[in-house]
């Protein structure tokens, strides 16, 4: 068996797929903030001990793919590894000099600042040594001035350090002395981090803010997958443990803990690979992915059947110069805390009750309402049958904590006041969703919503119909998708090197010796993971702009063969026509520039194979809804028919008000929707023209 974890901040999910018989298991637990470890474990148990799970048929947990938020949460709560950072003679506050920019979400607000460095200055050292822009060495490196930056740091007990030198992407020589300097005289228990290896492309602020954070993370992420890797064998014997990275493949526990920055974002990685796999059944080459969770709401792009990637990102508001899957996540999940503000407004998130105490409803001492607890209230969630009925939800608690907290302000009953709630997450979904594809130049008219996560399918339709989209999809699974969607990543290792120019002046030769040296470095880590010949593919692109542009597109190449000029040419005009999809012009005649030079180096895996649905008998009637139940909609309060997932074939419909009710996730139908289930169990919803909730 093969299994995937999903750490979230509210639940744990594991999916396990049967290589023999093809049965994919599911189970959700508590996340257990204290120690995550342990909410894993307690996840495989409860999966294998299942009545139709594998420790009754003899089937043993052989390899793991798990997405972990370690590094994630050590971002939020600023609770990294003490990290000292080695720089240049004269480039020691680049963190704080940055872009000279304001957040862009704070852009009016007079007292909104920047995130505070992940390493003060107190520990930024510097070290005499300067490469210059063609990678020419200006001023030879002093090993005396980085022995003494090696001694400041050792009497400040660091943890460790993250090493980033002017232009070392063009000539690593000194930051690799160097990282030998502080191993000697810091000790093998300090972790050093070279840009040079992170992230060797141009762009100073970005290179050292991405090394920093990995340094930042490794220790961290290094102890928890050691302990982890350790506790499983201790369980189940030798097993392949891979990460996920935020890019989309996975990676080995070793590789994750010297590049920890990678392992930011993995379990939404997942979902997205999940959402890609999803929209290919259903045939659609493009689709906006949101998953909501009991944190957050991530929003996701599908494009030509993959998860669109971008060459940089942010986590935490902290630039990272990474290959990661362009995902954009707000504090929108199921246990976002509703409040009245100061102004007498009601509002909803980010912050969220989390795992531990969790929303009202789940009787584990918290008293503020969240979304989860309006949904109880409003009728969409039956306390009764959540998580297959595992767990009980105090539907009193739930209607408690929303009459004091929003209706006893506000002046409303406790239904109307957990509409409200509802109303204002999904505003705030549908900004999110609309934001992330306007920038992209894409229309969502045109596009298909694929819902998963715990909570997405409650609100799914509203949002469809509320941004005029034309289909929602609900997969089967959807309450654990994410972690499933870690069982089909590749293994994956990016490379990328800097060589800049006008592309028609660009030396073809050049190119494929760069593109050549970065394939064989690639296929050289793969073969050292026993990833046979056979199961290797490599990919080839380029980072292009027009001349006097500060930022850059990617487009591929062709591998394996020798870029020829005419390659170069095809290149360009590839990158004009994403130029023009993206922001809606190309300078014709403006010229093109090479920027950076990437190599992908993928693994391939058994992946996951989704069985069809048994298709229901010709003329044989829909399945009647086994209850009915009031719920309340934007239309009101009304008679819904409450119907059981794995009563539904495919080709049934079902028809609002409805719900479809299964054990890790509910969808809620209002009037005017219609489902039907294809033949591989999703549900493809006709939003309909209903009332919105908004």
């Amino acid at each position: 068996m093969r299994i995937g974890i999903d750490v979230g901040g509210t639940f744990t999910d594991i999916v396990g797929i049967d290589d023999r018989s093809g049965r994919i298991l599911l189970e959700k637990v508590p996340t257990t903030p204290g120690d995550l470890a342990r909410g894993v474990l307690d996840g495989i148990a409860r999966l294998l001990a299942a009545p139709d799970g594998g420790a009754t048929a003899g089937v043993t947990p052989s390899e793991f793919v798990h997405g972990t938020t370690i590094g994630t949460n050590a971002l939020i709560e600023r609770k990294g590894a003490r990290t000292g950072l080695v720089t240049t003679r004269g480039f020691r506050d680049v963190l704080e000099i940055g872009r000279v920019q304001r957040p862009a979400a704070g852009l009016y607000d007079f007292d909104v600042d920047n995130p505070p460095p992940l390493v003060p200055r107190r520990r930024r050292v510097e070290v005499d040594e300067r490469v210059g822009s063609r990678g020419e060495v200006v001023r030879p490196l002093d090993e005396a001035s980085a022995r003494v930056a090696a001694e400041t740091l050792r009497a400040q007990e660091v943890a460790s350090v993250a090493v980033s030198f002017l232009f070392s992407f063009l000539h690593p020589a000194h930051e690799r002395r160097v990282g030998e300097v502080l191993r000697e005289v810091l000790g093998p228990r300090v972790h050093v981090s070279l840009s040079s290896e992170v992230a060797p492309e141009f762009r100073e602020f970005e290179r050292t803010s991405t090394v920093v954070m990995n340094a930042y993370l490794a220790p961290l992420v290094g102890d928890y997958l050691a302990g982890l890797q350790a506790r499983l064998r201790a369980v189940y014997g030798e097993v392949d443990l891979r990460i996920m990275q935020a890019s989309g493949g996975c990676m080995t526990p070793e590789a994750a803990g010297a590049l920890a920055v990678r392992t930011v974002n993995s379990g939404p990685a997942g979902g997205a690979l999940a959402g890609a796999l999803v929209a290919r059944k259903c045939g659609f080459d493009a689709c906006v992915t949101v998953d909501m969770g009991g944190t957050s709401f991530d929003i996701g792009l599908v494009q030509h059947g993959e998860p669109r990637l971008a060459t940089e990102s942010q986590f935490g508001g902290y630039p990272v110069k990474l290959p990661v899957i362009d995902i954009e996540a707000i504090g929108a999940g199921g246990g976002s805390i509703a409040f009245v503000d100061a102004g007498g407004g009601l509002d909803v998130g980010p912050e969220s009750a989390g795992a531990q105490p969790g929303p009202a409803c789940y009787g584990r001492g918290g008293t503020r309402p969240t979304v989860t607890d309006a949904n109880v209230v409003l009728g969409r969630i039956d306390p009764a049958s959540f998580l297959g009925g595992a767990m009980a939800l105090d539907a009193a608690a739930a209607e408690r904590a929303v009459r004091e907290h929003v209706g006893g302000p506000l002046g409303l009953g406790a239904e109307d006041a957990a509409w409200g709630v509802v109303r204002v997450i999904n505003a705030k979904m549908c900004k999110g969703i609309t934001a992330r594809t306007i920038e992209r130049g894409l229309d969502l008219r045109e596009l298909p919503l694929v819902v998963f996560g715990g909570a997405g399918a409650l609100h799914a339709v509203d949002l469809a119909r509320e941004l005029g989209m034309r289909e929602v999809v609900v997969p089967m699974h959807a309450g654990n998708l994410s972690a499933l969607g870690l069982l089909d990543a590749r293994i994956r290792h990016d490379w990328a090197r800097t060589l800049l120019g006008p592309l028609d002046e660009v030396d073809p030769a050049a190119v494929t010796a760069v593109l050549a040296e970065l394939d064989a470095a690639g296929r050289a880590r793969l073969a050292a993971e026993r990833v046979p010949a056979e199961r290797i593919e490599m990919r080839w692109s380029a980072d292009l702009r027009f001349t006097g542009q500060s930022y850059e597109l990617n487009v591929p190449l062709r591998a394996g063969a020798a870029v020829t000029r005419e390659a170069l040419a095809d290149a360009g005009r590839a990158f004009e026509r994403l130029h023009e999809q993206v922001y809606a012009f190309k300078a014709v005649d403006e010229r093109c520039e090479l920027v950076s030079l990437r190599v992908v180096a993928l693994g391939l895996t058994a992946g996951v194979a989704l069985a069809r649905l048994p298709a229901a008998a010709a003329g044989a009637a829909p399945p009647a809804a086994h209850a009915r139940r009031p719920v309340r909609f934007a239309e009101g309060v009304l008679e819904a028919g409450i119907w059981r997932r794995d009563d539904l074939a495919a080709g049934h419909q079902v028809a609002g008000p409805a719900v479809v009710e299964e054990r890790l996730t509910s969808t809620v139908l209002p009037p005017g929707a219609r489902a039907r289930v294809d033949e591989w169990g999703a549900l493809r919803i006709d939003p309909g023209a209903g009332s919105s909730t908004i």
